[in-house]
């Protein structure tokens, strides 16, 4: 994506209006897609680095698959943001790795087991300084929202 390209998105990413549609659209789009490529693409991630993180459902116990931007970090790890596109709960894959940290992840095709760490404190704002670095507009969800956003870094198992 070109440099203009790219602040267009963040622009876009960072509107309320986007806030509303976007969580109902673009996780079903990414789902069939990846779905239907068997794993080779995944649509969001010709914005952003993508995975599709199964997690075990806190309430039902049954494996839940989203598609979520993340950023690969140097070492092997993902650091994901539960910014819920600056909307007011955190979302629900957040619940999910907090009950059962041990997930997995469709990661450029590839299954990874994971195990998910919630970021804090002093680690946490070193994280959130390198994804705001990354993707600007998570500050703007993060000045919409009241909770203070969930950052968790994955590690393979």
């Amino acid at each position: 994506m070109t440099a203009l390209g790219a602040r267009i998105v963040q622009k876009v990413s960072s509107a309320r209006a986007f806030a509303k549609v976007a969580p109902h659209v673009v996780p079903a789009l990414d789902r069939a897609v990846h779905r239907l490529t068997r794993g080779r693409i995944l649509l969001s991630a010709r914005m952003l680095p993508g995975v599709v993180l199964t997690a075990t459902g806190a309430r039902s116990g049954l494996p839940r698959r989203t598609p979520l931007a993340c950023m690969p970090e140097e070492g092997g790890t993902w650091l994901l943001v539960g910014s819920n596109f600056g909307r007011a709960g955190n979302p629900a894959w957040t619940a999910n790795l907090l009950a059962h940290p041990d997930a997995s992840i469709s990661w450029k095709g590839q299954d990874i087991p994971v195990r998910a760490h919630l970021l804090e404190g002093a680690e946490r704002e070193a994280a959130w300084r390198a994804a705001l670095d990354f993707w600007p507009p998570y500050a703007t969800y993060q000045a919409r929202v009241e909770r203070e956003i969930r950052l968790f870094r994955l590690a393979r198992r």
